[in-house]
């Protein structure tokens, strides 16, 4: 090979080694797909300032390094709220040996009736890890306010006999204690699990 024959080697060559590193810095910064609704950057739903049953006040920052999984609702509630956290249990389960890195918050709209006690018995049912968070009707309108989540009481027979229409989505936290996704109610726990290992990375 002359000369001018091996600096247009070294050129082709050169410029395949570029191009194959300009294409796996496109894929490094590729952002994970999600099944659920992508919010991440959104500016709400920053914190959950409330106690849980044991009176201890929480925060997102507790759980670093877990995704977190956040739904509203109240123990009373027929179908939408077992459904749900139903579902995160087997989500859980789904992950194996990194369930312990999923934390799901039960966040009550109903301080009425749902008392600490009642919280803790309720969700014993479904995993012993979930934590429950309750407080004030002031609080708990303070934070569903800025998790843009509507509830409403629709009165019963009776006084006590009271149910809740209320939004039914769950939020995820990626690790870092950042809001990433959106998962609508009845999506399922596969798509769930998909989301919550593309967070997990």
């Amino acid at each position: 090979m002359d000369k001018r024959g091996a600096l247009r080697a070294l050129g082709a060559a050169t410029l395949a080694c570029t191009a194959a590193l300009a294409l796996t810095a496109c894929n490094k910064n590729e952002q994970p797909k999600f099944q659920g609704v992508d919010v991440t950057g959104a500016e709400y739903a920053k914190d959950i300032p409330l106690a849980d049953v044991n009176g201890r006040r929480r925060s997102l920052k507790d759980f670093s390094g877990k995704v977190v999984a956040v739904f509203f609702g109240y123990t009373q509630c027929p179908d939408v709220c077992p459904t749900t956290l139903g579902e995160l249990v087997e989500v859980k389960q789904a992950l194996g040996a990194d369930g312990d890195k999923l934390q799901a918050i039960f966040v009550s709209l109903d301080p009425e009736r749902d008392t600490p006690e009642m919280l803790k018995a309720y969700l014993a049912n479904f995993d012993d890890s979930f934590v429950g968070l309750h407080g004030t009707p002031e609080e708990i309108a303070a934070v569903a306010k800025d998790f843009k989540i509507f509830y409403k009481k629709v009165p019963g027979k009776t006084a006590g006999s009271y149910t809740l229409d209320h939004s039914a989505g769950t939020y995820l936290y990626d690790p870092q204690g950042r809001l990433r996704i959106y998962e609508r109610y009845g999506a399922g726990p596969q798509v769930l699990a998909q989301d919550v290992k593309a967070l997990l990375g």
